[in-house]
């Protein structure tokens, strides 16, 4: 029987470690795309074809409004957009750390690479106490994703 615990993930972009996530999902990391492709040909022949686009990832991130964090990635938005063919990049890392009922640590490592923030937050204004209109949810588009498990 396998039992995973889990907590004490980190969330890496560009240089700066995450810290100002708000509840809920705070960060989904989502590979919506096929590595590879297969049919089966005549005669019973496997044909299978390597997808690059399985590689691209999207990063969804819950911050709270206003925060340094919910600033830095507005600055990263800012300077794109001011200058797209000049932009340098976004890197990233996710660490999702796993442990075991004997209390060994498992990390999968997702390396994130060439990235850029893909659309800006939406806003809401609510006078119902919906704690949603104080989150910033940012989108990020990865083109080239590796994970490991260490």
């Amino acid at each position: 029987m396998s039992v995973s615990l889990t907590g004490s993930d980190v969330i890496i972009i560009g240089s700066r470690t995450l810290e100002d996530l708000a509840d809920g999902d705070t960060a989904v990391l989502d590979f919506p795309n096929n590595l590879a492709e297969g049919k089966v040909g005549k005669n019973g022949n496997s044909i299978v074809s390597f997808n690059s686009t399985g590689k691209t990832g999207t990063l969804t991130l819950r911050v709270v409004s206003g925060s340094p964090d919910d600033k830095y990635l507005n600055s990263e938005m800012t300077l794109y957009l001011e200058d797209p063919a000049s932009y340098p990049m976004l890197t990233g890392e996710f660490v999702k750390r796993t442990g075991s009922s004997d209390g060994t640590t498992t990390s999968l490592v997702y390396i994130l690479d060439s990235g850029f923030i893909q659309k800006i937050p939406n806003v809401k204004d609510n006078v119902e106490g919906d704690t949603e209109a104080s989150i910033s949810e940012w989108t990020i588009m990865f083109l080239n994703n590796k994970r490991s498990i260490t």
